[in-house]
């Protein structure tokens, strides 16, 4: 049965959310899905995830950004601090002062690692007990983007205040403002030590034509001092979303619950 989405306000704009601990234990940390860039989060990896929650007895917790899926406001309007406000406001109204174990893809592993460097900021870094990020994009618009854009979406860029891209995914546009292209680089996460004080998974699919898994060695080469593990898919997709992507995903997440669990007892 699809959950119905319940609304809290974030910023003047409706953000949905679903949220299911009705099976979880009270020291279980609460499992977080953070979706991709024009993503929403009754896709599949995270209908997979809510499906894994009802099995093994976890809490889990999904939404989607402003201008995304069911929530309020226009895409357009939105940039990663925007989308990583929403994504803090959701985890503190639902998750409150529980652990939480952030699983982000594409656009959302780069939220995940801005959302536990504020966390290590402000001292909180105990809280997120672990990260699983799935063909991460950290800096994308600075580092994917920027530097392939051709001279008309230079032009737009400066004089319409944004372009667009043909999707592989969808028949609308994708649409890059000039607001998130600035953004972005307040926003850059690959400029140093990435302190997560938590264990690190990530997937990353070789045959993915978004995000280059080059960018998925370099994200490691500023994690030197974490647990962090590399898988390499050799014929993954950006989507990883096959049977056998989704197995390692499950993987991924059941097994950092477990080491959890294993260190509260």
């Amino acid at each position: 049965m699809t959950p119905v989405a319940e609304f809290i306000s974030v910023a003047g704009h409706k953000i949905a959310v679903c949220f299911d601990d009705s099976q979880a234990p009270s020291n279980a940390p609460v499992v977080v899905w953070l979706g991709g860039f024009k993503s929403d989060m009754r896709g599949t990896k995270a209908e997979r995830l809510a499906l894994l929650a009802q099995k093994h007895g976890f809490a889990f917790l999904r939404f989607d950004y402003s201008g995304h899926g069911e929530s309020g406001g226009a895409f357009i309007d939105g940039t990663i601090s925007s989308w990583l406000n929403d994504a803090e406001a959701v985890i503190q109204t639902f998750a409150k002062d529980r652990l939480v174990l952030l699983v982000g893809s594409s656009m959302g592993a780069w939220i995940s690692l801005r959302m536990v460097q504020n966390h290590v900021a402000k001292g909180g870094q105990s809280r997120i007990v672990g990260l699983v990020l799935l063909a991460p994009a950290p800096d994308f618009t600075c580092e994917l983007i920027e530097p392939h854009l051709s001279a008309n979406q230079q032009h737009d860029l400066v004089t319409k205040g944004f372009f667009k891209e043909p999707s592989a995914y969808g028949h609308e546009p994708y649409i890059y403002t000039k607001a998130l292209m600035d953004d972005g680089l307040k926003n850059r996460v690959l400029t140093g030590i990435i302190q997560t004080h938590c264990p690190v998974v990530v997937l990353q699919g070789m045959a993915d034509t978004d995000v280059p898994y080059q960018h998925a060695l370099r994200l490691m080469s500023h994690l030197p001092n974490d647990n962090a593990i590399l898988t390499m898919i050799k014929d993954g997709d950006h989507r990883l979303s096959r049977e056998q992507d989704l197995i390692l995903l499950e993987k991924a997440v059941v097994d950092l619950l477990a080491s959890k669990l294993n260190a509260q007892t």
